[in-house]
């Protein structure tokens, strides 16, 4: 290497040196002890090499190390480097630590459960049920907690009942009181079906229903329509029943299994596994709505969307709910009927104020007579045509006769 070469290898260790220094010196003081180099002499005649530093560098952790003039020009290169990188790492250090925290939101109080569970229309036998149950887990978890002997009880549910009858509700209310009392570590609800946790493929059944296991650790794990998973001749589903059968058998203290459907059905797929009889032994049965219940629901969904029905009206709303309900006798939907029935007046509500010029809030909130009865548009049209002129039964027969005309 040529003297003019290794002249300028110093020179730049020198820069970054001194670069080192202004960075942290204003921080924390000289870091820097020994000799500092000196400017080189002019060359002369009989002048040597420049004068080369021998002092030594102190690192920003403290570490002592020769100066660039005492070892070879890599090694100082990486030594230089090395003290760059810390000094980036102790600024980043203070900007973390001079950076405001953000403010956290301050969340909603949580409803309490109980609250929730008496808040719901109907369902009365089904409180009763659920406040029994919570006050039986309770006190057996407190003797477990005083070193008494405490009864084991099953916290797995079968809900049985026509569908729309408040049972995934109850289902969630119960996964919180659980939280609540300290028998589930999180409370969430996971919702299933069959398709949820069945593949297409022998091995895959397992991967997907351990999956929702997992979603559902420290709450419960809602299946809805169970029986559908003990089909006859079917290895996929009784794969499924297996491995929740083992989550529950490993996972006692903090998972809960609910399943769910109607009441024939749901007796026969219990019955039908021995696993499933000895874990599933508290039922619980959801009644139908009465016509009253079901009018309340109806009416708490307009107080809950801003809407009002016309008193006049009233009493053509009740009709149309038992009318609902006697036509579907034995596979009514409840609540869920009700909740359809809303949206399609609201709808027709909706299209009939489509048709206003400038509609106030409260026609936006009133439902009429009108909006009992589905007439789209397109019917409206055709009635104000013939209102207007000939209907088309008549134009049609004017067309034939026309027709005929010409073909004599």
């Amino acid at each position: 290497m040529t003297n003019n070469s290794r002249n300028k290898e110093l020179e730049t260790l020198n820069k970054i040196t001194n670069m080192q220094k202004d960075l942290l010196g204003s921080l924390y003081g000289d870091f820097f002890t020994g000799t500092t180099s000196k400017p080189a002499p002019k060359s002369g005649a009989n002048s040597g090499p420049s004068p080369v530093n021998t002092g030594k560098v102190a690192t920003p952790s403290g570490t002592v190390v020769p100066a660039a003039g005492g070892k070879s020009s890599d090694q100082a290169i990486k030594d230089a480097n090395d003290a760059i990188n810390e000094a980036k790492n102790l600024f980043a250090a203070d900007s973390n630590l001079n950076k405001p925290e953000e403010e956290e939101k301050p969340q909603e109080p949580e409803e309490d459960p109980m609250e929730s569970l008496e808040k719901l229309i109907g369902l009365s036998t089904i409180k009763e049920d659920v406040k029994e149950l919570t006050a039986f887990v309770k006190v057996q978890k407190a003797r477990k907690d005083q070193g008494l002997k405490s009864v084991p009880v099953s916290l797995h549910l079968v809900f049985t009942g026509n569908p729309g009858t408040g049972k995934t509700t109850v289902a969630r209310i119960i996964a919180r009181i659980y939280k609540q009392i300290g028998v589930l570590s999180k409370g969430q609800l996971v919702e299933v079906d069959r398709s949820g946790l069945v593949a297409g493929y022998v091995g895959q059944t397992a991967i997907k229903t351990q999956e929702q296991i997992k979603k559902a650790m420290g709450g419960v794990l809602f299946i809805d329509e169970a029986y559908a998973l003990a089909q006859k001749d079917d290895a996929f589903g009784q794969e499924a029943i297996d491995t929740i059968l083992k989550a529950m058998e490993d996972n006692r203290d903090d998972f809960v299994v609910i399943v769910a459907g109607y009441t024939g059905p749901m007796k026969k797929f219990i019955e039908s596994n021995p696993g499933l009889k000895s874990r599933f032994n508290k039922y619980i049965e959801f009644p139908d709505y009465s016509i009253d219940e079901l009018e309340e629901i109806f009416y708490m969904n307009c107080k809950k969307y801003d809407y009002k029905v016309d008193e006049d009206v009233k009493h053509q709303v009740r009709a149309l709910i038992t009318a609902k309900k006697l036509e579907n006798i034995d596979n009514f939907a409840n609540a869920r009927e009700v909740r359809n029935l809303f949206e399609e007046i609201i709808t027709n509500q909706a299209r009939r104020i489509s048709t206003l010029e400038n509609p106030s809030g409260d026609d936006m909130m009133t439902i009429l007579l009108e909006d009992l009865t589905d007439k789209p548009l397109e019917k409206k049209e055709e009635q104000q045509s013939s209102e207007d002129g000939d209907s088309p039964e008549k134009e049609a027969a004017a067309e034939n006769a026309d027709t005929s005309e010409e073909e004599k």
